[in-house]
Parts: structure tokens; C-alpha cells; sequence
């Protein structure tokens, strides 16, 4: 407990330092993360049947990541982003040098890769850059939603939890624990909205409905992935907490559907 408390405490420190030290920062800080997570997945994944291409998936987040951030950044043109698309292309050609029996696993294994473990962090980048320049308060809010949901789904889950809410591929979660984070939730979003005024209160509310939902889904997307290559943690990199694929979980859902509904509430 001690282990996991202290890891946690650095953990939250990491990554709100990342938030609000600017946006050079935050863009170094989430482009190595999300290699990291590519990787530990890779790293999940690989098996005797399936090993996926680690260097040519870690290229095309690279070949996502940074064209999308120098759009939103410094203004570049998006159409950088299309060298994505040849780094795509390659990932299939090489496979046709390589002598695996299960080829187009490795294809999909690598591509899938990048879409479940690095692509919500392009979404939740892209998040600080919704109002045209770089602000920390949408991914500072997002975060303290998600973790305000992940502490009450726990501390409910754990003294009221009696009815299982997917217990074939999470067995401790329950629907008093699904309640009591959104209860948090709600809290945290309405203390939010007496802070930053960029949203009203019903619209903060609205994006904490988004990220308890959509981060429980993440959560169990993530559990049925272990469960079905029988591993308790995607690794161990963060002592007392297992991998980094396990506490980002919640964001890899969530972060694309925020920011299409912030889309969606600056539009309207």
C-alpha cells in the first residue's frame, strides 16, 4: 500500500506538472507517453504466434502525433499529417519479409495497436487547443473528473458494493461503485464550473457524465484485452499499479468522445 500510495502520489504530480507547466511541456510529455503505452501494449500482445511490428507502430504514432501537434501549436498545415498514410503502407509491406505463419496478425496486432493505446492521447492533446491557443483548464478538468469518478467508483465500490455491474470481465466492479463515481463526479464538475467559466455548469456536467461512462468502458475494454491474454497487468512500470495502459485505461474512451462533444458545444 505504501508502494502504491507513493507511486501515486508521484504519478499525479508527473502529470499535472505536465498540464501546467505550458505547452511545450505537455506536448513532450504526452508524445512520450503515448509511445510508451504503444509499446507496452506490443509488449502485452507479443506472443510465440503473434509479434507485431514495434518499430514501424511506434513510427506511425510518431508520424500521427507530431504533424497533429505542430498544427495545433505552431499552425502548420494538417496535411503533414498524411505521412501517416506511406508509414501505414509500410507496416504491410514489411510484413511481407518477414517469416511469421500469422501475418496478418502482426498487421492488425501492430495497427491496433496505435488506434487503442495512442491515439486517445492525440485526442486528449488536442483537447488544450479547442479554444484556438494552448489552455490547461480542459485537460486539467479531464483529469480531475476522471480521477474524482476512478476515487468514488472506489471508495463506494468497496463499503456498498453488492451488485456486480460486468463481473465477466471485472469482477470487483459493481453499480454502487459506477454511482458513487458519478456522484464525484458531478461534485467535482460543479466545483469546476465556479473556477473556469468556459463551459456552464449543465456542460460541465455533461462532459463528467461523458468521462465516468466512457472511462468504466474504457476500464473494462482494458480488463477484457488482459483477460484475454491471461495477464493480471499490462506491465509493471509503475510499482503498486501495474503498467501505464492500466492507469490511463479510463482515458482511452473517454478522451476522444470529450473532445468531440467540446467540439460540438463550441460549434452550437
Amino acid at each position: 500500500m505504501k508502494t502504491r500510495a507513493v507511486t501515486g502520489f508521484f504519478f499525479v504530480g508527473v502529470m499535472l506538472a505536465s498540464v501546467l507547466l505550458g505547452a511545450y511541456a505537455f506536448t513532450l510529455f504526452f508524445l512520450i507517453l503515448s509511445t510508451l503505452c504503444t509499446e507496452e501494449f506490443y509488449k502485452l500482445v507479443t506472443t510465440e504466434e503473434v509479434k507485431p511490428q514495434k518499430r514501424w507502430g511506434l513510427a506511425l504514432v510518431i508520424s500521427i502525433y507530431l504533424p497533429l501537434s505542430m498544427y495545433l501549436f505552431q499552425g502548420e498545415p494538417l496535411i503533414n499529417m498524411l505521412i501517416c498514410v506511406p508509414v501505414t503502407i509500410m507496416i504491410i509491406v514489411a510484413e511481407l519479409y518477414r517469416k511469421h505463419s500469422n501475418p496478418f496478425h502482426n498487421i492488425s496486432y501492430t495497427i491496433f495497436g496505435v488506434l487503442f493505446s495512442a491515439v486517445p492521447f492525440c485526442f486528449f492533446y488536442a483537447t488544450a487547443f479547442v479554444d484556438g491557443s494552448y489552455s490547461f483548464h480542459y485537460p486539467l478538468a479531464f483529469l480531475i473528473l476522471l480521477w474524482s469518478s476512478d476515487t468514488g467508483a472506489y471508495l463506494f465500490g468497496v463499503n456498498l458494493g453488492k451488485h456486480k455491474l460486468f463481473e465477466r470481465h471485472s469482477p470487483k466492479k459493481s453499480w454502487e461503485g459506477f454511482a458513487g463515481g458519478m456522484f464525484t463526479s458531478l461534485v467535482a464538475a460543479f466545483i469546476i464550473s465556479i473556477y473556469f467559466d468556459e463551459l456552464s455548469l449543465i456542460q460541465w456536467i455533461g462532459m463528467a457524465i461523458i468521462i465516468m461512462t466512457a472511462g468504466t468502458l474504457g476500464d473494462l475494454s482494458e480488463s477484457m484485452l488482459k483477460r484475454s491474454l491471461s495477464t493480471k497487468d499490462s506491465g509493471s512500470l509503475l510499482p503498486g499499479h501495474g503498467g501505464l495502459l492500466d492507469r490511463f485505461d479510463g482515458l482511452l474512451l473517454a478522451a476522444p468522445l470529450v473532445f468531440v462533444y467540446l467540439q460540438f458545444v463550441q460549434t452550437f
